[in-house]
């Protein structure tokens, strides 16, 4: 056989070695995407346009509610966030603009707690 064809597949197979680690962790990842995404469409939260009255009517008080952002200019709406153990719900101005799951699953490594 070619030499440099022999270098060049030897080349090739230790590419492919060094590479399967980083594929097996982007396999995992994209299984996570999977499973928070359908955890997501499942869940049942608040829904977008909700107003804040409604919101801790159905919910309870959150766990924590952080202090409002924006409202610098008046293009910047202010928005509230509001910490429930299972999900964060996004206000702008007092109404229901999105909820963001903090775990899909018990054993999952989720976002770094809220300081």
């Amino acid at each position: 056989m070619n030499r440099s064809f022999l270098l060049s597949a030897a080349i090739a197979v230790i590419a492919l070695l060094a590479s399967a680690p980083a594929l097996a962790q982007q396999s995992r990842a994209d299984t996570l995407l999977i499973d928070r995404a359908a955890a997501g469409k499942a869940m049942d939260g608040p829904k977008r346009g909700t107003s804040m009255g409604k919101v801790e009517a159905q919910f309870g008080a959150p766990d924590q509610k952080l202090e409002p952002r924006g409202g610098q200019q008046p293009q910047w709406p202010v928005i509230h966030r509001w910490v429930y153990p299972q999900f964060t719900v996004y206000f702008e101005n007092s109404h229901v603009i999105d909820v963001v799951l903090r775990q899909a699953a018990p054993g999952e490594i989720g976002p770094k707690p809220v300081e």
